[in-house]
């Protein structure tokens, strides 16, 4: 049992590998097993590692109770989105550059900042960087971090079983957007109480952004993003609000949601064909680089959620360009000997063919 440590002032390489090797003539056998509990004890966390142990509870499931709120809110938003599409005909290019702006600083919100950061300390943030994520964050308006961290880490520890928030057992619509349309499973509520977010609740940054979280998006989803584009370059209010503000938010809760439905359905699984999560680089176009999601379950740990570092990967290159600039430290990477050895036992065999 071997402990491999190769580090850099800001890139901690992890791995902890049990090897048995059997040859026969030609033949070898390899079983390499990551030491979850070391890698996990190194971030201060257990609690995105998927738990073998849960068990379904026999019996009927408990009926579908629907959210009425929810769903005539989505559906607004999505028609006001298809109204904004009509619109960017109309829409001066700085209006439009202003909405991808938009886009992209809410994504990292999530990418970079409730997912990588949070969820699953992948590497550190300073304090500057924590509160621009946070602000970020409420600019996505994708629940609050605590809140968003929360579920994610049940659907890690209880992926795809009653206990996941979004079980893509349950079809593609139900993993995107149905999931919200819908009260809970009654084990994703009860797992969910039972998660350590010691580590979230003692970051004052999180907590003061749940304390405040609706005035926070009032002001940084929807008020900043439509003020902006009337107010210094005299865009139309109609087009100010329809396309920066309601496009850019339903373009954004959609990129979220694909890694959640299509990343679980449409890909390989180079790393571990025994778990439902795929690559899917269309998915990683789309949500800065969260769409390798094979590798992703398989090393939930990896700050970077891909073996290709910047390769339709904007989060990783922000994460690395805060490390140059002393803003984040210590990423969680794993090596490149533990990657191949874990291809090589539980993969698909695509990684053969590029």
């Amino acid at each position: 049992l071997s402990k491999e440590f190769s580090s850099t002032p800001s890139t901690t390489a992890v791995g902890t590998v049990t090897s048995r090797v059997t040859r026969n003539g030609d033949a070898v056998m390899e079983k390499d097993l990551l030491n979850h509990e070391d890698l996990a004890g190194d971030r201060g966390m257990v609690d995105d590692i998927f738990d073998e142990t849960y068990r379904e509870k026999e019996g009927p499931k408990p009926p579908m109770r629907y959210v009425w709120r929810n769903i005539i809110l989505m559906s607004l938003l999505h028609l006001g989105a298809i109204f904004g599409l009509t619109l960017i005909p109309s829409a001066k290019i700085q209006t439009l550059a202003w909405a991808l702006l938009c886009f992209l600083v809410s994504a990292l919100g999530i990418t970079a900042g409730s997912h990588r950061l949070w969820s699953h300390r992948s590497y550190k943030a300073t304090l500057p960087l924590r509160i621009f994520l946070t602000i970020a964050n409420s600019i996505a308006f994708q629940n609050d971090i605590y809140e968003w961290v929360r579920d994610h880490r049940v659907h890690h520890k209880f992926s795809e079983t009653d206990a996941d928030p979004h079980n893509a057992m349950r079809g593609f619509f139900f993993s995107h957007i149905g999931w919200l349309l819908v009260r809970k499973h009654p084990d994703v509520i009860e797992k969910g109480q039972k998660l350590d977010l010691s580590d979230i609740k003692a970051d004052k940054v999180v907590m003061f952004q749940r304390r405040y979280y609706k005035p926070s998006v009032v002001l940084l989803c929807f008020t900043m993003p439509t003020v902006v584009p009337w107010y210094f370059w005299d865009e139309s209010i109609v087009i100010s609000f329809f396309i920066p503000t309601i496009l850019r938010y339903a373009i954004g809760l959609n990129a979220t949601w694909l890694v959640n439905s299509a990343a679980h359905m449409f890909g390989n699984r180079p790393y571990d064909q025994h778990i439902n999560p795929r690559e899917n680089p269309l998915v990683s176009l789309g949500a800065l680089g969260e769409g390798f999601h094979n590798y992703h379950h398989t090393f939930p740990y990896d700050y970077s959620t891909s073996e290709f570092g910047w390769r339709f990967n904007i989060t990783t290159a922000f994460i690395d360009l805060m490390c140059l600039l002393g803003l984040a430290s210590d990423r969680k990477k794993v090596s490149k000997e533990v990657i191949l050895a874990r291809k090589m036992r539980t993969g698909d065999g695509s990684h053969k063919s590029g």
